[in-house]
């Protein structure tokens, strides 16, 4: 079984994530985007038992904007960790945080909100697939 390894920025927290992600893509949502300052954000979605902190709990914080999406940053550097989804019993471990896991996203979410067209191949949807809760409906390339 794989086992990958993560930090904050600074490395005082460091979780580990064992198994594979069920899910790797791009979010496009406005929360998304203002929480990591950029056009997009790379997600893998992990189901939460598989995610662990492993050092550096207690400067664990969570912010929650909505009760959807729990995001967890480093109190001593700021650096954004994961977000958990409690409706969803998964957690979002951002996959730039992972350095040895293979990103290989399937699929981009919340396009509606998109500022950045990344041409792919990816399907592109417009909330998220039905699957995960949303309509199912995407938007051409």
């Amino acid at each position: 079984m794989s086992v990958y390894q993560g930090s904050c920025f600074c490395g005082a927290i460091q979780v580990e994530a064992t198994g594979e992600p069920f899910a790797m893509g791009y979010c496009h949502c406005d929360d998304c985007r203002a929480w990591s300052a950029g056009p997009v954000n790379g997600f893998t979605l992990w189901k939460r038992n598989e995610v662990v902190v492993k050092k550096g709990g207690d400067l664990l914080a969570t912010f929650k904007k909505t009760e959807a999406s729990h995001r967890q940053f480093c109190t001593n550097c700021g650096g954004h960790v994961m977000t958990d989804h409690p409706d969803g019993d998964f957690t979002d471990v951002y996959s730039a945080i992972l350095p040895t896991l293979s990103f290989t996203p399937e699929l981009h979410v919340h396009c509606d909100d998109s500022v950045l067209k990344i041409l792919d191949g990816l399907p592109k949807f417009c909330n998220l697939p039905e699957d995960f809760g949303g309509t199912g409906e995407t938007i051409p390339e």
